[in-house]
Formats: structure tokens, sequence, C-alpha cells
């Protein structure tokens, strides 16, 4: 059957400005893994304290998320967009320019919350701007950036740091974030708001579910078992492994293009086996991270487990999304915002339990063990959710039923897997 011309028309250039300033949100975002021990010798604090710089951008996604979701609703999308990327290139130059530790933590906070902002509002505008049957691959453009960002923009942020102090990385992203601010400026349309306001107390209600917040808890233990151990890689492969320091910047990149790989093969399978892709990815993170653990001073083996747990964590990625909107399929607000929320929480978590077993003394590779006992965590939450589904428990059901109620009225058909992901 031919493609219909709406198919075969091409991406509009703002959705791949999107993309790109994605790309500079999520290199700010996870680059730090690959600048701590500059950072802390320069800042003269701990690698655990510098560690906390990763956990403070995880916080101000936990709180702007869903904050900003819901404050921008009724502002100008182009108009936000152009504010919230300001906002996000100037936390950049304020990062670079930091003279002490807390004004570099707190210029985390406010970087973060510009960029929860931009995500929430960015995903609006690319869903705005194509038919409905390119919505799916306009998110991907999007989400794209961020794998992108994992492939090089990360290593490259490490390779910067390693050569010209971790400095320039922060200069380096605040220039990309300058390229978009460009972009957004003389290519994003003006979007028309939308008619209605949101009915933001009937969408809280799905809070009600307990599949809701098992989702949340499974997604925040499998997200941040991961970045326990991957926060502290550059540490672990330079004291541990006894790696030279410019390797960092290439391994972060395995990790990356194995974060590449696990969301391509995810997102085609999770949405026929849902339960089946949460159960073996997050089983195959905690076997690699207790792997990682074991055989931390092996070079080959830190290597490969580097790749591997990038193609494992974000091979469940696409899953976790996916069952946030099969149960909250009734806050097409604040799903979105939950989600990023959730794994941001994994990613304030994770750090800094890292950070605390190394205070004790345990080691750069503890730091995987903690990892592991967060996935098996995670796994636990699975089984509680899946037991509740087959059991006939909420399991979205409560969601689902105020979804019906509301289409009912729109006139117009429910579907709870509607709305697009916006999380990480």
């Amino acid at each position: 059957m031919p493609d219909s011309p709406s198919r075969r028309a091409p991406m509009p250039l703002a959705v791949y400005i999107l993309g790109l300033s994605v790309f500079a949100l999520g290199t700010s975002e996870f680059m730090l893994s690959g600048l701590l021990p500059p950072i802390a010798d320069d800042m003269n604090v701990s690698i655990p304290q510098a560690g906390l710089l990763i956990s403070a951008f995880a916080i101000g996604m936990v709180v702007g998320a869903p904050l900003l979701a819901v404050a921008t609703l009724r502002l100008p999308r182009r108009t936000t967009l152009i504010a919230l990327i300001s906002v996000f290139g100037l936390g950049q130059i304020a990062g670079a320019l930091a003279p002490t530790y807390e004004i570099l933590f707190a210029s985390r906070i406010v970087s973060a919350l510009a960029c929860a902002g931009f995500w929430a509002v960015g995903a609006a505008v690319a869903i705005a701007m194509v038919p409905v049957n390119q919505r799916a691959r306009a998110m991907a453009v999007m989400i794209g950036g961020l794998s992108v960002a994992n492939v090089l923009g990360v290593p490259l942020g490490a390779f910067l740091g390693e050569h010209l102090g971790w400095r320039s990385a922060f200069w380096a992203v605040g220039a990309a974030s300058a390229v978009a601010l460009v972009g957004v400026v003389t290519r994003i349309p003006r979007i028309p708001l939308p008619e209605k306001k949101p009915e933001l107390k009937r969408e809280l209600t799905i809070y009600r579910d307990r599949q809701v917040w098992l989702a949340i808890v499974i997604t925040a233990l499998a997200a941040g078992g991961v970045f326990c151990a991957f926060s502290y890689l550059a540490p672990l492969l330079t004291d541990v492994a006894g790696l030279d320091s410019g390797w960092v910047p290439w391994i972060l990149g395995l990790f990356g293009a194995g974060a590449l790989i696990g969301t391509m093969i995810g997102g085609r399978v999770a949405d026929a086996h849902l339960f089946g892709v949460l159960l073996s990815g997050i089983t195959a993170s905690t076997v690699f991270l207790v792997a990682l653990a074991l055989f931390a001073s092996s070079q080959v083996a830190v290597i490969a487990l580097s790749f591997l747990l990038g193609l494992s964590a974000f091979f469940t990625a696409p899953a976790l999304n996916a069952r946030m909107f099969n149960v909250a399929g009734a806050a097409p607000t604040l799903a979105g915002a939950t989600t990023t929320a959730a794994f941001n929480l994994g990613n304030t978590s994770g750090p800094w339990l890292g950070g605390t077993v190394i205070d004790l003394d345990f080691g750069f590779a503890s730091t995987a063990w903690a990892g592991a006992a967060m996935t098996a965590l995670a796994l636990a939450a699975v089984g509680v959710a899946l037991r509740l589904q087959r059991g006939g428990g909420t399991g979205g059901s409560r969601s689902r039923l105020i979804a019906k109620s509301a289409a009912a009225r729109a006139g117009r058909p429910a579907r709870a897997d509607s709305v697009p992901s916006t999380g990480a």
C-alpha cells in the first residue's frame, strides 16, 4: 500500500532544531561522569562531593519537569522555548566561570530547571508541527538528540576536560546552546495555544493508582542503579582498572553506542512485549553491574561491560516510558513530566548512593554493587506490578476509566497510550 502524502512529507526543519537543542541538554546532563576527577581537584572537594553535581542536575529535573509543565501551559510556546534555552545557556556560562563549588552547584540546578521545561514544551511543539501519523517520528528525532549526546557529546566533553580543562566542556555546551537558540528564534513557528485549559484536578487523580506509583518506583530504581555506577565510571576506569585517563572519553562513547543500539532494539519490541523487556532488561543490568563489581580490575571486562550497561539500560527505557503512559493515560499533561521526574529521581539517588559507599571507603567498585541492589529492587517491583495486573489489581484501571470518561465527554475514542513520552 503506497504511503500517503503526509507520510511522505519531510520532517520540518524545526523538529531537527529541537533535536539539536536536546543534544545540548543531554550533553550537559551526562557529561559530568567523565569530568568528576578534574572538577574535584580544581574545586578542592572529594569525588563523591563532585558527584553530587550530577544529583543537583537530576534534582532540578525532578522538580522542574512537573512544575514547568503546568506553569507554562498558557504561555506562548515559541517564546517559552526561547526563554528556556537562553536560561540554560547562561547556566552553562555560569558553570564555566564558577569560582566556587557552591556556585557551580547552583548553576547546575538552574540549568536543570530550564532543561526540564524545554523538554516539556519542546515535545508539545514537535507534536503540533507534524501530522498525527508522524508524531512518533518527531519524538524520535528529539529523543535521538539525547542518544547522540551519549555517543558524541559526553565523550567529547571528557576529551575537552582532559586536554583543555573541565571548564572548556561547559563552554562547548554553552556554544551549542547558542546555536540552538538561533535555530529556535529563526525556525520555530508560532504555535497556537490550546483552546481549553487541561483539567489538572482530574489529571491529578492518577496518583491514586498503585500502578502509577509502581511505575515511578521501577523507573527510578532501574535508572538509578545504572547511574550509580556510571556516574563514577571515570575514576573506576583509571584508579581500579588502571587505564590511562585518555581512554575515558572513548569508553564513555562506547556506553553511548550501547545506549543508541539498546534504544533502537527496545523501542521495536516494547509495545508487544512490555513486561518481557522490563524483566529481561533490568535483569541484564543487574548481572552486568555484579560483573562490573567482580571484575573491576580487568581492563577488558570493564570496557566490554561499559558497552553492555548502556545497551541494557536503554533497551529498558522505551518500556519504562510506555508503562507509565499505559497506567497514566488520563494525564496527558502530567504523564510525560512524571516519567521525566522518575528517571531523574533515579539519576539523583543513584549518584548519591554511589558517593555514600565511596565515602564509607568501600572503593569505586562498590558503586556497581550498590547499583545492582537498586536494579534488583526494581525487578521485585516489576514482579509486583505484573502480579497486580494479572490478578485484576488497579493496573491503571482508575486512570483508564477517567480517560474513557473524558474522551466520551469530548466525543472521541479513548487511547491511554496516545501521549508521546518525553522521558530520557
